[in-house]
């Protein structure tokens, strides 16, 4: 399961888009709970997108245990569970991201690092919800995971793909359609084990195994 990220290198015209924040800093290390980048359609420019900060933990504005608030939702369920259903329907958006990590091994787990490319952007499918409380609106995601090999990973979507799931009336089967679209190619390296201290939030967490 995807449960650590990457955000620390984005475009100039990535950073131009509305909602960028000025104060956005490099994230090395995501875990579920933390203030993530989105990006959802712009309600306000029809074709257009904007970006927002959400928490990583769905929190739908029912929902009375706050203690259980999903980080991810399986896509082969996605359209019917009712915790994301109604998300799936109205509430698409994409995370930023410029890779993620996984841990395999069967005794000691090891970490590795996976992205398109070194310096490259992914873009993972998401579902997102507002929460009000009092006079604010608080914004939360999960992310969309499809079943691999050992662990789920996130949906990464192209460039197509992003376009379609941030459409707001884009078809049920073209959306069910991306959710049972083959994953791209990655790249990945085993790393040390810096990382896995989940409050490393700099360079040294894709330090090399070996290194």
């Amino acid at each position: 399961m995807c449960g650590r990220y990457a955000l620390f290198r984005w475009t100039p015209a990535f950073a131009a888009l509305p909602g960028f924040p000025g104060d956005q800093r490099a994230q090395w290390n995501i875990s579920p709970a933390d203030s993530v980048l989105m990006m959802r359609a712009n309600p306000e420019a029809p074709g257009d997108v904007e970006l927002a900060r959400a928490r990583w933990g769905l929190t739908p504005a029912w929902l009375t245990d706050l203690s259980r608030t999903p980080a991810h939702a399986r896509a082969e369920t996605l359209a019917e569970q009712p915790m994301f259903r109604d998300a799936f329907r109205q509430r698409r958006c994409l995370l930023p991201a410029n890779g993620f990590y996984e841990w395999r091994g069967s005794v000691r787990k090891r970490p590795f690092w996976l992205t398109p490319g070194e310096g490259s952007a992914l873009f993972f499918a998401a579902i997102w919800e507002a929460y009000p409380v009092q006079e604010h609106v608080y914004l939360s995601v999960a992310v969309v995971t499809q079943a691999a090999a050992t662990q789920r990973r996130p949906l990464i979507l192209d460039s197509a793909g992003q376009k379609t799931w941030l459409d707001a009336e884009a078809s049920q089967p073209a959306l069910l359609s991306l959710l049972a679209s083959p994953q791209m190619a990655l790249r990945e390296r085993p790393l040390a084990n810096l990382v896995n201290d989940p409050k490393l939030n700099a360079p040294e967490c894709l330090t090399p195994l070996g290194s």
